[in-house]
């Protein structure tokens, strides 16, 4: 026996499977399958008004912190609709364009610290938009017009680039 031989062999930690979430990074290793959400931006409309919050891909946007979420839409009577939208940037031969975007209802009450929302869809549809999916149709004409004059604010060439089905969906 060797001196090393008295020291016992440790087992080798066992590599969980896990979606890997990167940004600008090229990522081979164990569960390889990695999602870039560097360009998704993170859109809240909240009483009329849209704005991008990046707090939005981690529920710490303004709007989420310190709210207890359910996923009953009774336990938030008095909750205020809001909501997320997932906006996917892409780029062509003429540049880059809103490739993607889709809406996720949530019902927030301030006062009470209780939220609604029900995060399988918000993943779902952050999925939809990485997808370059559009799905607004569950937007009021008030919040598709603030999302559409966020983006055109934000990059009117973007805005200009977009498919026809984006400008449909928002009204111009």
């Amino acid at each position: 026996m060797t001196e090393q031989g008295n020291n016992q062999e440790q087992p080798k930690e066992k590599k969980s499977l896990s979606l890997n979430v990167v940004s600008n990074k090229k990522h081979r290793g164990f569960g390889a399958g990695s999602i870039d959400l560097s360009d998704v931006a993170c859109v809240m409309i909240d009483e009329g008004v849209a704005y991008i919050d990046v707090g939005i891909m981690h529920a710490k946007s303004k709007v989420e912190r310190g709210i207890k979420f359910s996923p009953n839409k009774e336990d938030v009577p008095n909750g205020r609709q809001c909501w997320i939208v997932w906006v996917a940037v892409d780029r062509n031969e003429e540049g880059s364009y809103y490739a993607g975007a889709t809406s996720c209802e949530m019902l927030v009450d301030s006062e009470a610290k209780r939220g609604w929302k029900i995060l399988a869809d918000h993943v779902n549809r952050l999925d939809y938009a990485i997808k370059r999916r559009y799905m607004l149709d569950n937007l009021g004409d008030a919040e598709k017009a603030a999302l559409r004059k966020l983006l055109v604010e934000h990059n009117a060439e973007w805005w200009d680039r977009s498919p026809a089905e984006l400008k449909d969906a928002l009204g111009g």
